[in-house]
């Protein structure tokens, strides 16, 4: 597959995604983001839906410029996952102990750590940086700063909304360890705040979208942003991997006898910006709900909670500015899918998947979503499959 190519105020919009499918609203702001003085590119993928500002799913090339609402709220947000020694052969019958194991070692929907996690005391995780790290933390926005403490006790937590941490098996019978998860609360205060600060700049009143706002090169606004998000980046990259590192601890001590091993994880954002060079050009590369798929580089894209994920490989495509999606993209917001289905529905559609079933988590039913086969047929020329895994153990905020 590859894409469809439509009119664009500046630049054309190149979308992987089937236009006859995509939300009038989503594909309005797709047309506003086309329209902004600094564009140099816009890639649309298969997963694209509604957002704030900037739709879900849209990679977004400026030149000195870039829009804090198109990397989204939660900065950084983003997976990881791990291939096990493990097989389905070494799984009990029953897996309710497993997850709740894991919801006991990693915190969910708001909840923290009683104390910051101790980066030296979680298994396989590299311990140096940690201190230059927090110390960053005194240059980011005095309007986050009194939340310090929480924001040390949330490092290594779930959060709510689409974010799980999942236990899965490939087609071959190996076990993975896999989770989605971002900067927290401490991400979204800071995408808040500088969304705030860019709409009050001259530049950005003619916007047909306010929240289309951005910060250019060389200004103090730009610095204080840039600052601000590569910190937040960060620490969504430190708490998947401290989050990792207390999912292996569970997993080996619930699987003692089979003495547990990891492969190498592949963790990658897909809120987030990237500074790169395209047709001769240095730009700031925005990519909300994407994730970087240059040329080997492994990447995850997970489906719905009862039905599967991918694990894949980039094939470095500069026509989509070298990205893919991130998932399956919902078509349906939360509220309609609260509307329309049950408690009831999400059993039957999570059926075989040890996983909450309660009216909490009906916004994140299967249905709700895009199908995750056909989100990855559409972008064919962006990625190869490595694997596919199949969730049997669901753990959701």
């Amino acid at each position: 597959m590859s894409y469809v190519e439509m009119p664009g105020a500046r630049v054309p919009i190149r979308m992987w995604a089937d236009p006859a499918t995509v939300e009038d609203v989503a594909l309005r702001q797709l047309h506003n983001v086309a329209t902004l003085p600094w564009i140099k590119g816009l890639a649309v993928m298969p997963d694209v839906h509604f957002g704030k500002g900037a739709t879900v799913g849209s990679v977004i090339a400026m030149r000195g410029a870039v829009c804090p609402a198109a990397v989204g709220v939660d900065i950084g947000c983003g997976m990881s996952a791990v291939r096990t020694s493990l097989t389905a052969n070494d799984l009990p019958g029953d897996l309710s102990r497993l997850r709740s194991k894991i919801e006991q070692a990693i915190p969910v929907g708001r909840g923290m750590h009683d104390e910051a996690v101790d980066p030296g005391r979680v298994y396989g995780l590299p311990t140096s940086g940690w201190g230059d790290f927090w110390d960053r933390f005194d240059t980011v926005a005095d309007a986050v700063k009194f939340r310090r403490d929480r924001a040390a006790r949330q490092m290594g937590s779930l959060g709510s909304g689409n974010h799980f941490v999942e236990f899965c098996l490939d087609e071959t019978g190996a076990v993975w360890l896999m989770l989605h998860s971002g900067s927290r609360n401490i991400g979204k205060e800071l995408a808040e705040y500088h969304i705030g600060q860019a709409q009050k700049l001259p530049h950005n009143q003619g916007l047909v979208d306010r929240d289309l706002a951005v910060f250019t090169a060389d200004t103090p606004q730009m610095a204080a942003y840039r600052n601000d998000l590569f910190w937040a980046q960060e620490y969504a990259r430190h708490n998947r991997a401290i989050m990792m590192g207390l999912y292996k601890e569970v997993v080996r001590r619930e699987f003692r006898k089979a003495k547990v091993t990891f492969e190498q994880e592949i963790s990658c954002h897909h809120n987030y910006v990237a500074e790169e060079r395209y047709e001769g050009m240095d730009l700031l590369v925005t990519r909300k709900g994407a994730i970087r798929a240059g040329s080997g580089e492994y990447g995850i894209i997970p489906g719905s909670m009862g039905t599967g994920s991918y694990i894949v490989r980039g094939l470095g495509n500069e026509a989509s500015f070298n990205s893919a999606s991130h998932g399956a993209g919902r078509r349906m917001s939360r509220n309609a899918a609260k509307r329309r289905y049950s408690a009831q529905d999400l059993e039957e559609q999570t059926r075989g998947v040890e996983c909450r079933k309660d009216s909490g988590v009906v916004d994140e039913i299967p249905a709700a979503y895009k199908p995750i086969e056909q989100v990855i047929e559409r972008q064919r020329d962006l990625v190869e499959v490595v694997a596919k895994l199949k969730q049997v153990v669901c753990v959701k905020g």
